[in-house]
């Protein structure tokens, strides 16, 4: 598609976003030659019982090469809370400083809002307005509501259009969660025949160069009208960053702990610029802390894991020193080591206090892999083996953290990921290696928005061999929204028509049923 079409194409439909009223900017910034520095569109997230955090980034120029988006001194920067779309009851107001500091983002963390209820807000900064957005306080702790919900990962801009995030938005969401993959630190080459729309760089290592890779996906209108009409709560996997990174350790041998924890500092702290997210995750250097609980009154807890930040080194690393992701068909002690984490021993501890003191109805963690233990066949020499990258590279984790469920007795645990871009229904058993014992929690998978599929026929092959696993498919690319009520949990995998289709369509590829006190996915 041509450069002209597609800039057509995001103006109309910028036009036409959900909950948004793009304002002309007034004569003042006119004159002063100043373009509309809200290019990347507004969001808010981490809600709670009596506000959330909102968020934008000015940034007249998103695409500048220094990655300071066209300024280069502090902002004042008005925001507004009202109880009404239309802005006209405003309930909360004030004003604060965007600097060069965080790229010019603001973070407001805006309370004293009452319980589960709609709000609006919009900012304005260089005499314009921003969209306005739609964001919704929790309920009350102490309350029973129902939810709508929705969960997508792996976005990756050159191949294909969001319209995932189009059709998300129009179920209007309660919350959202962005379970990995927002962006893709790598491009593809332009002669591979896989760029739809080009990221216009290489692969992103610098500071500047994932705030401007964050902005070139800001800019996508689907993705502004999602932010605008719905909070979100959102974690990483590894594209944020770099393939199949694990902790200090780059996949690439050749790259050391000290190069590669400078290249994770400007990942996170690109990635703090561009999320909704509070003070707590303010990034000190190469760390950042994004794991978190979050209750939606006595309905559901929701336990948001970081997969990447705390991991042991990749297990089984090839002759070669990659660390890179691979399915190991040898023997290979690591996979079972019991001194080996995914999740680093902190947040180990946190999730099991986090089971052991939930009241909620259902207990969701939200992070962004496939739980299951998966055998695999490697796909050049045919022999079976486990991927690496994810869970089955750790194995004594993932039974630690289904002991950890089963002693605390926690009630109707479901798990939510992405990352391996197919949608996945899977029982998760007491003990991974008999599919005889416990079913102790349910598992969905959601499939990429854009980002490609594993080969379904290979997998499909090897499903007879993970009899745990009851549904699988490869070829559509989506998200999964959720219904959830005190007595049901309803799980749509919602598949779009076509990621290279601007106007592409939805429809809805499969449902299940989880039901109280009962672990397992029922198809409906």
């Amino acid at each position: 598609m041509s450069g002209a079409i597609d800039h057509d194409r995001r103006r109309v439909l910028s036009g036409l976003a959900v909950a948004t009223a793009f304002s002309i900017l007034s004569p003042f910034a006119r004159s002063a030659g100043v373009d509309y520095p809200f290019t990347l569109g507004v969001a808010s997230g981490d809600p709670l019982p009596d506000g959330f955090v909102i968020w934008t980034r000015l940034a007249p120029l998103f695409n500048a090469a220094d990655g300071r988006g066209g300024l280069s001194r502090a902002v004042p920067v008005r925001w507004r809370v009202a109880s009404d779309a239309a802005m006209t009851r405003i309930v909360k107001q004030g004003e604060v400083l965007a600097t060069e500091r965080f790229a010019h983002a603001v973070h407001v963390e805006v309370a004293g809002l009452a319980a589960d209820r709609p709000y609006w807000y919009q900012f304005e900064g260089l005499g314009a307005q921003s969209p306005v957005g739609q964001s919704r306080t929790t309920p009350l702790l102490h309350a029973m509501a129902s939810a709508r919900l929705g969960f997508v990962s792996c976005s990756h801009w050159e191949r294909g259009y969001f319209s995932a995030y189009r059709h998300l938005a129009a179920e209007q969401p309660d919350l959202v969660f962005f379970l990995g993959d927002y962006i893709y630190d790598s491009s593809y080459a332009a002669d591979s025949g896989k760029v739809f729309r080009s990221h216009g760089s290489g692969n992103a290592l610098t500071l500047s160069d994932y705030r401007n890779r964050y902005a070139l996906y800001k800019t996508d209108p689907d993705l502004q009208t999602l932010h605008a009409a719905a909070p979100s709560v959102a974690t990483w996997d590894d594209h944020e960053v770099q393939n199949d990174y694990a902790n200090r350790w780059s996949q690439d041998p050749k790259i050391g702990v000290a190069q590669f924890l400078q290249q994770r500092a400007a990942a996170y702290q690109a990635f703090y610029e561009h999320m909704p997210l509070r003070a707590s995750s303010v990034p000190k250097g190469a760390d950042m802390r994004i794991y978190r609980r979050l209750d939606y009154g006595r309905l559901a807890r929701f336990h948001v894991l970081d997969g990447r930040q705390y991991r042991s080194e990749q297990p089984c690393i090839a002759a070669n020193g990659s660390h890179q992701g691979h399915v190991a068909t040898t023997p290979c002690n690591d996979l079972r080591d019991p001194a080996r984490t995914l999740l680093g021993w902190q947040q180990e501890a946190w999730l099991d206090q986090g089971f052991a003191q939930s009241k909620a109805q259902w207990n969701v963690i939200a992070q962004d892999l496939l739980v299951a233990p998966l055998i695999q066949r490697d796909l050049t020499n045919h022999k079976p083996g486990r991927w690496t990258d994810g869970w089955d590279g750790y194995m004594a984790n993932r039974s630690r953290m289904l002991a950890s469920i089963a002693r605390h007795r926690v009630s109707n645990p479901v798990f939510w990921g992405g990352d391996i871009h197919s949608f996945w229904a899977t029982d998760l058993h007491a003990d991974a290696d008999n599919p005889d014992s416990a079913v102790v929690a349910t598992e969905f998978v959601g499939s990429s928005v854009t980002s490609d599929g594993p080969p379904y026929d290979a997998f499909m092959k090897i499903m007879p061999l993970n009899p745990h696993v009851k549904f699988f498919d490869s070829r559509q690319r989506g998200y999964v929204s959720v219904e959830l009520a005190a007595q049901r949990m309803l799980t749509n995998f919602r598949a779009i028509s076509d990621p290279r289709d601007p106007a592409a369509t939805v429809s809805t590829l499969k449902s299940f049923v989880v039901e109280p006190g009962r672990a397992g996915a029922i198809a409906v």
